[in-house]
């Protein structure tokens, strides 16, 4: 059977929700919130866990097919959308705080989901012009130095201490939070210098990406203060903030107490039973496969489409929306996890884990 890339067109749902909840102008702007960590969970527990790959000949068409592409290509202009859209509605003076707390969720929804997991996807892509739109949906959330550490940085150093990415076990999200913001922030710095210096270049000049990055993303904070006013500007920077927070979520519930094994001075190679994975089937396709994360680290190269279930990788007890919503709770998420992470134990050879 041909693959069909149309059920991908699940994605468009997030943006949907988003624009339907920007226009309302009233309570209902919480919509976005509520369908994606409330809809989408109860909806998920009745759908089964589908852990089929794709056969040699479908991956092989999946992998050519433009269509597949395209639905990625179009998020860029839709977010980019969004954001305008946001930035009309939140500026309208009538509105009450509440209101504008709900749209701003809204458009926070939007940076996580679009603003930064299509540029994950897109970031990994070879091409000039995919890296180009990677980093045009981080400006929309102010996390361009992601382009830099996720692909150079938590990609080397996923599952180990020196990962600000990787969560540890008996670690709170919102002690993740701080020491992975700002560690993020700081390893894409560093990686920056080391590779200018290997080039032989100047730290402080205009040939280090990170400087870019502050400088395009000052000068955007700036024009919408000069636009639509401070209070907008306010508005926008908790929007930025929100999806921000459910990246680092994201990463948090992936990468959870597992650990690779320490060989001399390196690490052996990340395998699929360094990251936790979800086959339910909602998460898969409105976050582009992102919760087949075994396979995104043993192959970076990958696109969405083709990525696999591992049987020996481990499997989280709910979707994605769930669990990001348990981690919140840390008593819970502490008491969940941990006993899977027992239960990981009790696989003869299973070596991953703090």
């Amino acid at each position: 059977m041909r693959p069909s890339a149309l059920k991908y067109s699940l994605v468009y749902l997030v943006p949907a929700v988003v624009a339907v909840s920007l226009a309302v102008r009233n309570e209902w702007s919480f919509a976005a919130v509520v369908f994606l960590f409330g809809v989408l969970p109860v909806l998920e527990l009745f759908l089964k866990p589908d852990p089929r790959n794709l056969d040699a000949a479908q991956e092989a068409v999946a992998r050519e097919d433009r269509l597949y592409d395209l639905i990625l290509y179009s998020l860029v202009p839709i977010q980019w959308g969004l954001l305008l859209f946001f930035l009309v509605q939140v500026s309208a003076a009538e509105l009450s705080w509440v209101v504008k707390l709900g749209l701003t969720s809204a458009f926070g929804m939007a940076c996580g989901v679009l603003g930064i997991n299509a540029a994950h996807e897109l970031g990994h892509r070879p091409t000039k012009h995919e890296q180009f739109m990677a980093k045009a949906l981080l400006l929309t959330t102010l996390y361009m130095h992601f382009f830099i550490e996720h692909n150079r940085g938590h990609h080397k150093h996923v599952s180990t201490d020196e990962d600000p990415a990787s969560s540890r076990r008996g670690e709170s999200l919102y002690a993740f939070f701080v020491r992975t913001i700002t560690g993020s922030w700081l390893s894409a710095w560093k990686l920056e210098q080391q590779r200018l210096r290997k080039k032989g270049l100047p730290v402080w000049s205009w040939h280090n990406e990170m400087l870019h990055f502050q400088v395009v993303q000052l000068f955007l904070v700036a024009l919408i203060a000069a636009v639509f006013g401070l209070e907008v500007m306010g508005w926008f920077l908790g929007a930025a903030l929100i999806g921000i927070l459910l990246l680092e979520t994201v990463n948090y519930i992936e990468h959870y107490g597992l650990r690779r094994r320490k060989v001399g001075d390196s690490y052996e190679r990340p395998l699929p039973i360094h990251s936790w994975n979800s086959d339910h089937p909602l998460g898969r396709l409105i976050l582009l496969e992102l919760t087949r994360h075994s396979d995104h680290h043993y192959l970076a190269s990958r696109k969405y489409q083709v990525l696999r279930h591992f049987d020996e990788s481990p499997q989280l007890p709910a979707g994605y929306p769930a669990m990001m919503a348990l981690a919140f709770v840390p008593p819970l998420w502490f008491r969940v996890m941990d006993r899977e992470i027992e239960r990981l134990k009790q696989r003869q050879g299973h070596e991953a884990l703090a």
